[in-house]
């Protein structure tokens, strides 16, 4: 073993993570205890999983544990376990660097709460519970050795922005965390973790579900005793240390429903999301036939900062009989549900069962239809039980859940029926497509939408203009997932979906629409030159120049062709690096705006105006310009603008 100690400094977002656990007050101090043992637990987890594909990695009368060591004198608190262990370059990746995204953000909000005492809430959202540890030490060591592996590395700081790493001896395969604990700072004692009822008190409250043994050594004083019990005359006390478990072990989601209280509940799922508020609510079902399983699920009661990142891990662990198999298991639920956490048990599946079998096996894909129609149902349930608490839901999960609309063609009827959208009939509510359907006018045939980048941006379009005049209901659609499902999800029950920016538009009664298309198709005759020439002038940004029905107001806009990508979408897909074209628009004119006049007054009296192709240019960045885009040449329209109100003055 070589001697070479290596100091390393901590990555920025850790190093600051380090100093706000250092220096900030805490509501609950027990968090660091519970965290480290929920490690543990993953650590053994793993073990016994890989020893499936290869058991030399596990003997057979190896018994995994975790084990608690308290050293009183030195003020020292060690938890061990025999887990799978980590490798030096583990333990730098892993400890010494948060490679995750948004930790930023983690670290803002933790900043945000300070004042508050209530900030440890937030570790473990980020699965950076390793560094709560510096709540209760101001120094600690880690010593590990991967199975497989010989060499043990010790990793070791004391929060001052720096960390050490050398090689290690360990005779067992697992991890020590070993904290030198800070002076208890209050008189009772709360807050010393070296009495044994303080570590009891823990285990027992955030730990008892924890399936492998949690263990101490515990001294006790004993005097001899005759067969009545009594002491025995004159016999002197002794001390006695005996190994106890301290949890129960208990599988929780196999237990009686009214056996287990709502705290042990909330425990648990606190132990398998690393989330330390309470969840929202869960969803317990045992589901029995020709395929046997239970599933305990919960949804949180906040979204995860993650939610949003590549790799954000989902949240269901797999169990096979009682056996742990895997903590994320992605074959379980669909990408749209991946905030959902808990457990499933299965009664029939293989213990070897691998990742590869998983994505290719019948009776996981039938647990998984199983599953995903027990989360929709309860949802559904839900929405009509309290609607408030499903609108909360909505709040932190809804972006998520429409992704379901273009994932999961099975259910998308019933996720359609449970979205909810704003719309132009309310500032505040949100609205249900089948309160929207009630609210149609009569003999209209679709469901009108506008897509976009917000809300404000949505209702000052001038494509709303004639919509609002006549009293049709469009739903407001300003989340990105938005501009996907749109191109996927054509109809709802006898309604089809229609983008009120696409297209052509006709609104009214039958009478209506064919008097404003004959109004249109006169003027369309009577303007069909300068159309042309428009078009020509502008044939590098759109495809085409015509008349509108969907104008009021404005004097232009610019509509998609029908096939065609919306302008969000093209850009979220140059953003993920695909390749994609751009697609011309169709340049709309207001029929009974001043400016169209005007111009064809021009050009009626010269064609050959050189200001036509000015006010060619004027109008197309007006309409860009309306619906919130960027114009091609800001510093050409910039300049046309001062040049026609110098011409005005």
């Amino acid at each position: 073993m070589t001697d070479t100690i290596e100091t390393f400094e901590f990555q920025t977002e850790a190093r600051q993570l380090l100093d706000l656990m250092i220096h900030s007050v805490y509501s609950n101090k027990d968090i660091f205890l519970r965290e480290l043992i929920s490690n543990s637990s993953d650590a053994l987890d793993k073990r016994r999983f890989e020893a499936l594909k290869q058991p030399e990695l596990l003997a057979e009368n190896t018994e995994l544990r975790i084990f608690i060591e308290v050293d009183s004198e030195a003020r020292s608190l060690s938890i061990l376990d025999n887990g799978i262990g980590m490798t030096r370059d583990e333990v730098k990746d892993l400890i010494g660097t948060i490679a995750k995204s948004g930790t930023k953000e983690f670290i803002n909000k933790i900043k945000q709460s300070k004042e508050e005492g209530v900030n440890a809430d937030l570790i473990g959202q980020f699965g950076v519970g390793f560094y709560s540890s510096f709540i209760a030490a101001d120094r600690v060591s880690l010593v590990t050795r991967k199975a497989g592996e010989e060499t043990a590395t010790r990793w070791e700081s004391a929060g001052d922005g720096t960390y050490t790493l050398e090689e290690a001896e360990r005779d067992e395969v697992g991890t020590t965390v070993t904290l030198h604990l800070k002076e208890t700072d209050t008189e009772d004692g709360m807050n010393d973790y070296t009495q044994e009822w303080q570590i009891r008190q823990v285990v027992k409250q955030y730990s008892d579900f924890v399936a492998y043994p949690i263990q101490m050594d515990i001294e006790r004083t004993e005097v001899e005793r005759d067969e009545e019990g009594k002491p025995v005359e004159g016999a002197e006390e002794k001390k006695v240390i005996t190994t106890e478990t301290l949890n129960s072990m208990k599988a929780l989601w196999l237990r009686d429903k009214k056996d287990v209280t709502d705290d042990e509940y909330n425990e648990f799922y606190k132990h398998i999301s690393h989330d330390w508020t309470d969840p929202a609510s869960r969803i317990q079902a045992k589901i029995e036939g020709t395929l046997e399983y239970t599933l305990l699920l919960y949804i949180p009661g906040k979204a995860p900062m993650d939610l949003y990142y590549q790799g954000v891990r989902h949240g269901v662990h797999l169990y096979v009989k009682r056996v742990f198999i895997m903590d994320d298991c992605k074959e379980l639920l669909p990408e749209y549900l991946r905030f959902v956490k808990g457990v499933v048990d299965s009664e029939d599946l293989s213990l070897n069962i691998s990742r590869e079998i998983l994505q290719q096996n019948r009776q996981i894909e039938r647990m998984r239809k199983g599953i995903v129609s027990k989360v929709l149902g309860f949802l559904k349930t839900q929405f009509k039980k309290d609607k408030d608490e499903f609108i909360a839901f909505w709040n932190e999960f809804g972006r998520v859940f429409k992704e379901g609309l273009f994932q999961d063609q099975e259910n998308q009827e019933a996720l359609l029926e449970l979205c909810l959208f704003n719309s132009t009939n309310s500032n505040e509510e949100f609205t249900t497509l089948a309160e929207y359907i009630e609210r149609m006018k009569e003999g209209q045939d679709a469901i009108y939408y506008m897509t976009g980048e917000s809300r404000a941006k949505i209702e000052e379009s001038p494509h709303m203009e004639s919509f609002l005049e006549k009293g049709y209901e469009v739903l407001i659609l300003a989340d990105p997932v938005d501009e996907i499902w749109c191109q996927q999800v054509f109809k709802h029950k006898d309604f089809d979906f229609k983008s009120i920016s696409k297209g052509a538009v006709e609104l009214g009664s039958e009478e209506e629409k064919k008097e404003a298309e004959e109004k249109r198709a006169e003027k369309e005759k009577e303007y069909k030159s300068l159309l042309e020439c428009l078009k020509g002038k502008l044939e590098e940004n759109v495809k085409e120049v015509r008349l509108s029905n969907r104008l009021t107001s404005s004097a232009a806009c610019l509509v998609t062709d029908g096939a065609d990508l919306t302008p969000q979408l093209e850009q979220m897909m140059k953003q993920m690096g695909q390749d994609v074209p751009t697609s011309k628009r169709i340049l709309e004119l207001n029929p009974n705006h001043a400016i169209l006049t005007k111009l064809h007054d021009l050009f009626e009296a010269n064609a050959e105006d050189a200001q036509l192709d000015d006010y060619a240019q004027l109008i197309y960045g007006q309409a860009v310009l309306a619906e919130g885009g960027d114009l091609p040449n800001p510093g050409k329209f910039s300049k046309l603008v001062a040049d026609l109100m110098v011409k005005a003055g």
